[in-house]
Formats: structure tokens, C-alpha cells, sequence
């Protein structure tokens, strides 16, 4: 009995000591091998390997994938032109040198990050402080991440990381400012606003000006021609009328008096208090009158 527990007892010891010689890496990841505190291998390909039992060696694992360290905190940075901006970034970084990785940060990449963000933010500290706010905005936004790429890819050997990208994610006024800013811009737009309403009222009273002289003009030219028209017609009506008269001047007597008639009594209401004697204003009123006129004329 106490044969087959010993048997047992090595089979599991055995098994132990077996499994702790194994390990398996991911190829999202990469094997660091200690050997009592000192770094022995580097492993990068995937799949099954083997070492030494605890205490003899010991296995850490990296992820090798590439990172993200986003700005912990938003700083405001002056501009050449004395303005401060806030500058939120991000960089995209992995390991590059194990090795050298474990040696200066340890196997916890939070202390990498802790000291790569002091480090991210003097390189744009330095490459804001060249350039005015419209180049940071829009002209020179490219060449600023290039340049702080440029910086970051010297000093990040000391890290043992390679960095792969840096991007400005967001570029604003501090808080303080920014009311102030929007204020300028709305009196800016205001007053730009009001020139162009000045200037379409200056221009639609240029308009309607020469508007309203053209009508005078076409008014007096169609006065004009119908005064012209209105005399021709008038001349040839009183050719007319003196060839009729000529002809017979009783009968243009008489139609003168119709006339005078017309024109005095105009409605029913029209009074006219006249001398009786006043015989021939109303001779042609009378029969015998105006049949006697031209009888004489006849004669």
C-alpha cells in the first residue's frame, strides 16, 4: 500500500515538474526567459517551448501588438504668437527591443506610458511654440506630427518601443479664452453682416433711382408723342372742319351755336340767367331763325 502510494505520489511529482517546464506563447505575444533575475532568451515565434523549473527560470510574457497612449492631460501650450492652445494627442507605439524595454521600464507597460507621456509632450511643446495658431489649425497641422514623430523615433531607442504613429486628435482654446474668441468672431461676422446690408441698400437705391428716371423719361417721350399726335390730328381736324365751313356758312354757323350750347349747358341742374333780348345766342334754338339764316345765305 504504501508502495503504490509512493508510485502515485511520483507520478504527480513528476507530472508537476513536467508542466512547469512548459509554456505556450500567442503570436499576439512574446516570451521573456529568466534564469535567477537575468534575462536568458527572447522568444517571438508562437507555439509550444520549453525551459528550466521554477526557481531555475522563469517565464514573463509581453504583448507585442501595437499600443495606444492617448494625452492624460491637456496642458495649455503657447503659441509664437503668445496664444494658448490645448493639444490633445495620441501615439501608437510597440516593442521593438525587449530587452531593453524590461531593463528601463520594467514588464508593466503602465510605467512605460508614465514616462513616455512626459517625454511626448516636450516634443510638441517645442514644435507649438514655432509655429503660429492658423499653422497649427490647418497649414502646418501635418508637418507639426511628422517633426514630433521624427523627435519621439530618436528618443524612443532608450525605451526599447519603435514608434509607429503620432496624431494630434484635437486643437482648442483653453476654456478661459474660448468665450472671448467666439465673442470677436460673432462682432467680426456682425459687422461684416451689416457692411453687406449697407451695401445692397446703397445699391437698391441706386436701382429704384434709375428705375424711377427711366419711367420719367419713357412718360415724357410717350406725353411728348402723343401731344405730337394729338396736334396732327387736331390740324387735320380743323382743315376739315374749315373746308366744311368754307362750303356752307350758315350750316357752320349753326353747328357753331350747337356747340356753344354743349358747352354751356352741361347738365340738367345748369342755370343761366341771360338778357331776353340776347336774341341771337339762342337763334338757332328758334325755327324760324334758323331756318331764315340760311335762306339769307341763299340769297
Amino acid at each position: 500500500m504504501n508502495r503504490i502510494g509512493l508510485i502515485v505520489a511520483s507520478a504527480l511529482l513528476a507530472l508537476m515538474l513536467g508542466s512547469s517546464t512548459l509554456f505556450v506563447v500567442d503570436q499576439r505575444q512574446l516570451a521573456v526567459v529568466y534564469a535567477l533575475g537575468e534575462i536568458k532568451e527572447v522568444i517571438n515565434e508562437p507555439g509550444l517551448k520549453f525551459k528550466l523549473p521554477p526557481p531555475l527560470q522563469n517565464v514573463v510574457v509581453l504583448d507585442k501588438r501595437v499600443q495606444t497612449l492617448d494625452s492624460p492631460e491637456t496642458r495649455p501650450i503657447f503659441t509664437a504668437e503668445k496664444k494658448s492652445l490645448v493639444i490633445d494627442w495620441l501615439v501608437k507605439w510597440r516593442i521593438a527591443e525587449p530587452r531593453q524595454f524590461i531593463r528601463n521600464n520594467g514588464t508593466d507597460m503602465r510605467n512605460l506610458e508614465t514616462r513616455l507621456s512626459p517625454v511626448v509632450q516636450a516634443a510638441f511643446n517645442e514644435e507649438i511654440t514655432k509655429r503660429t495658431v492658423r499653422g497649427v489649425l490647418a497649414a502646418e497641422r501635418d508637418k507639426v506630427m511628422q517633426d514630433v514623430r521624427k523627435r519621439l523615433t530618436e528618443e524612443s531607442k532608450a525605451f526599447g518601443i519603435e514608434i509607429v504613429d503620432v496624431r494630434i486628435k484635437r486643437v482648442d482654446f483653453v476654456a478661459d479664452i474660448t468665450e472671448s474668441v467666439y465673442r470677436r468672431m460673432e462682432s467680426e461676422r456682425k459687422q461684416v453682416a451689416n457692411e453687406l446690408r449697407s451695401q445692397g441698400a446703397a445699391d437698391a437705391e441706386k436701382i429704384r433711382a434709375d428705375a424711377d428716371k427711366q419711367r420719367e423719361v419713357i412718360i415724357a417721350e410717350a406725353y411728348r408723342d402723343a401731344q405730337k399726335v394729338k396736334g396732327e390730328g387736331d390740324a387735320k381736324a380743323s382743315a376739315l372742319y374749315a373746308d366744311a365751313f368754307g362750303r356752307d356758312p350758315s350750316f357752320a354757323k349753326f353747328y357753331r351755336s350747337l356747340e356753344a350750347y354743349r358747352t354751356t349747358f352741361r347738365s340738367r341742374g345748369d342755370v343761366m340767367v341771360v338778357d331776353p333780348a340776347s336774341v341771337e345766342f339762342f337763334g338757332a334754338m328758334r325755327g324760324n331763325g334758323a331756318a331764315a339764316a340760311p335762306a339769307a345765305g341763299r340769297k
